[in-house]
């Protein structure tokens, strides 16, 4: 599926946006993979679509989702379907938000600028990272939603600084991920030894185009090498409470699975949690966000809001989440792929596709709008041994 470099190792530079694929030719999110595996270069292939270890986490999100069916209702009139909500007091057009993914102007010049667009069109919001490969000021510039992605730095003023900065320059809500004391240990890009081309930096952290994400690193991945650097592996509750405090924006904490973490997060005044576990890019053997789910949500109880990522491929995954207790979805791969492959308008076609798809599959779950889906009732089969490998 991934694209071979004709020699030498695997470039980090995709050089011209490609441009090459008609959006009204992808007609599922598989389409939008493919055509993004066929223009990448091989090592930024694997810098996004990779997981930690040996990916059984990256294969298990998909693989739980698979599992999951919902029982239909009938007899109901689906004529006219709402897919519209709010997500953190703020109407969406549907239960999305576009999840934080590094570095995108790797996959397209334009990068977080471009993505920002697309999401502002379809109606939903757009989470621009602490590695965001665009400043956070041109991303809002876009206009629409913005949330803000924080990593807790090693200089914790900094930290609070880059909160001050994204408040300032308008963005709707922070988002503290809190799974990454550091980077899990991601196979193909330290094999690839993958460093950054010196275009592309981190916006919001000191070094520009020499920081150690631009050097090879003696453990192979110069990405890891930098997080390293940049990264606090002492993040804990109290800077959670400390951010709570220096904000008055929407608080979301990202990378929770134990239902007693979103209790705890909700208590501290956290206004929702991302059930999570990085995409596949953490701790491999990680639960399945999907599974982590129902608990979460019943343990939190409405104290704050639930979204869940990983694995998100589809309308009918929406609807499965809202099920199983998520008030909406992080989608984190696909608009990056569709950036890839058609720039702006592949990543447009990307969410197009999700909302398409969620309002067919609320008509067909019997569903009028958001607030039906989350009463279906849902079962889990059973997990088939060696099923839902991953794909490169």
């Amino acid at each position: 599926m991934r694209r071979a470099d004709p020699g030498g190792p695997p470039s980090a530079d995709p050089g011209e946006p490609p441009g090459t694929v008609e959006p009204h030719e992808l007609r599922d999110l598989d389409d939008v993979e493919r055509a993004a595996a066929a223009v990448l270069p091989a090592g930024v292939w694997d810098f996004v679509a990779g997981g930690s270890g040996r990916e059984h986490t990256l294969a298990a999100n998909r693989a739980a989702f698979e599992r999951v069916f919902v029982a239909s209702r009938v007899l109901r009139d689906v004529s006219a379907r709402d897919t519209a909500t709010t997500l953190l007091g703020r109407p969406v057009r549907m239960p999305v938000a576009v999840a934080p993914v590094a570095y995108q102007r790797l996959v397209h010049p334009e990068g977080e600028s471009a993505s920002a667009r697309a999401a502002r069109a379809a109606g939903v919001p757009f989470t621009v990272g602490t590695l965001s490969s665009v400043p956070v000021e041109e991303v809002t510039a876009a206009g629409g939603t913005v949330w803000f992605q924080l990593y807790w730095l090693r200089e914790r003023g900094r930290t609070l600084d880059l909160a001050r900065r994204a408040e300032d320059a308008g963005c709707h809500a922070l988002m503290l991920t809190v799974d990454v004391p550091w980077m899990g240990r991601r196979l193909r890009d330290a094999r690839n030894r993958f460093t950054l081309p010196g275009r592309v930096r981190a916006a919001h952290l000191h070094g520009g185009a020499t920081s150690a994400a631009h050097l090879p690193s003696a453990d192979g991945s110069a990405v890891a090498a930098h997080t390293a650097e940049a990264f606090s592996p002492a993040v804990t509750w109290s800077c959670v409470e400390e951010l709570r405090a220096a904000t008055g924006l929407p608080l979301i904490l990202k990378g929770l699975l134990a239902p007693e973490d979103a209790v705890r997060a909700a208590r501290l005044g956290v206004d929702a949690v991302v059930v999570s576990n990085h995409g596949g890019r953490q701790l491999d053997g990680a639960l399945p966000g999907i599974d982590a789910l129902p608990a979460v949500a019943e343990a939190v109880d409405g104290a704050c809001e639930v979204l869940v990522d990983g694995g998100v491929r589809g309308g009918t995954d929406v609807l499965k989440a809202l099920a199983l207790g998520a008030n909406g979805v992080l989608v984190g791969r696909p608009p990056v792929w569709g950036l890839a492959a058609a720039g702006e308008a592949g990543a447009r076609r990307v969410l197009d596709l999700l909302a398409e798809e969620f309002g067919d599959a609320l008509g067909l779950a019997g569903c009028a709008d958001v607030a039906d889906a989350r009463r279906l009732r849902t079962l889990r089969a059973p997990a088939v041994s060696g099923a839902g490998r991953p794909h490169s």
